[in-house]
């Protein structure tokens, strides 16, 4: 059971995929992450290997268009121990590098990959030797 998240909090996520099953594949073997029914069908709630939140709650679902155009983006950022892996992982769950690896002074390394739908979504190892 999770707590309700205080009012002023970012509560949710939702990643909105073309492919559900390719997508949970993608995130799956990229950031470690299970999928669960949730909600409506084809709505799946999102869980970390260990079976926490991976941030806020977390939903992967079909696209929608809640307003007429394109779909509104929202950049997501995960943090992993290894960019290189999150890399590697990418290409071989079917999705692509969109920027490579580059570092941030006082932060850490980040990446970009997309997902087989199309989704841009950063991979950042954080600097732990930071204040």
């Amino acid at each position: 059971m999770t707590s309700t998240p205080a009012a002023g909090s970012v509560a949710h996520f939702a990643i909105n995929a073309d492919d559900l099953d390719a997508a949970q594949r993608f995130y799956g073997e990229v950031f470690g992450w299970r999928f669960s029914p949730w909600g409506p069908p084809g709505f799946f709630h999102i869980r970390r290997a260990d079976g926490s939140l991976p941030g806020p709650f977390g939903a992967l679902q079909p696209r929608r268009d809640l307003i007429p155009g394109p779909t509104a983006a929202v950049e997501l950022t995960v943090a992993v121990e290894d960019v290189d892996r999150a890399r590697a992982a990418c290409t071989a769950a079917g999705g692509r590098v969109l920027m490579e690896k580059a570092v941030i002074p006082g932060v850490g390394e980040l990446a970009f990959l997309q997902d087989p739908s199309g989704i841009a979504i950063g991979a950042m190892r954080y600097d732990t030797t930071v204040t």
